[in-house]
């Protein structure tokens, strides 16, 4: 990519060459940590607009939805804003004290999720159908082969509510429904930021061999490991 191009301060980001193409499976990351370095290096300052998505889309020669996915990250580390009909602005150049994740913050969700989802596991693991287990497996198997991270991260939250409906519990397959655009952006930020996608792959093949066990402690023990390296993960983009 060239970096070299001037920017003008409040103003959108020309660009006079469109960037090298880049592959699905990191687009949204490269562009991500492109914006990034450029936001917390002052190259785009406070108070820069940032081109459009469309703009964006034709200089990386990939699809809005990329630029999607990378922007929201950026909003997310509290290093962006997004302004209906106006566009995107620059308004820090760090990362905040909380990512934001929709209506809840990184802190909310990493404080609730432990509450509801390893004691969800354990009931899944003693009350769970074959056709549950058989979907789990489904799920799992297609998040290890997929490239695509919007496609992952749909898949990623269909997994954790299949586990609460699982549970036969409707107040935590409820909760799970409510803040699942939470855990989206949630896994779709970590994916880019701190490289989870592939150890979030293992741990969850490890949630649901415990739950096909029948086992409610080993379940709960495999969620609260997963829930562990997320909330390490998250702690580690916020002191970073």
């Amino acid at each position: 990519m060239n970096l070299s191009d001037s920017r003008t301060a409040g103003q959108p980001v020309p660009r006079s060459a469109a960037a090298p193409p880049l592959t699905r499976l990191s687009a949204a990351e490269a562009v991500f940590k492109t914006l990034r370095a450029e936001i917390e290096s002052g190259f785009l300052a406070l108070g820069t607009k940032l081109e459009s998505e469309a703009a964006l889309s034709q200089r990386y020669s990939v699809s809005r939805s990329v630029i999607r996915e990378a922007l929201r990250s950026c909003t997310a580390l509290g290093l962006t804003v997004t302004k209906t009909g106006k566009g995107t602005f620059v308004v820090a150049n760090k990362v905040a004290n909380d990512l934001t994740l929709g209506q809840y913050s990184a802190r909310d969700l990493t404080e609730a999720r432990p509450h509801i989802e390893i004691p969800a596991a354990g009931l899944a693991a003693e009350r769970r159908t074959a056709e549950e287990v058989e979907t789990l497996h489904q799920i799992v198997a297609q998040m290890a082969t997929e490239n695509d991270l919007e496609a992952w991260v749909s898949l990623d939250a269909s997994f954790h509510a299949t586990i609460a409906i699982a549970s036969g519990n409707k107040v935590f397959a409820k909760v799970v429904t409510d803040i699942r655009e939470a855990m989206a952006h949630q896994s779709e930020t970590l994916n880019m930021v701190a490289d989870r996608q592939h150890a979030s792959d293992r741990e969850h093949q490890l949630i649901v061999a415990a739950i096909e066990s029948g086992s409610a402690e080993e379940s709960r023990a495999a969620m609260a490991r997963h829930l562990d390296a997320v909330g390490l993960a998250l702690d580690s983009i916020l002191n970073n």
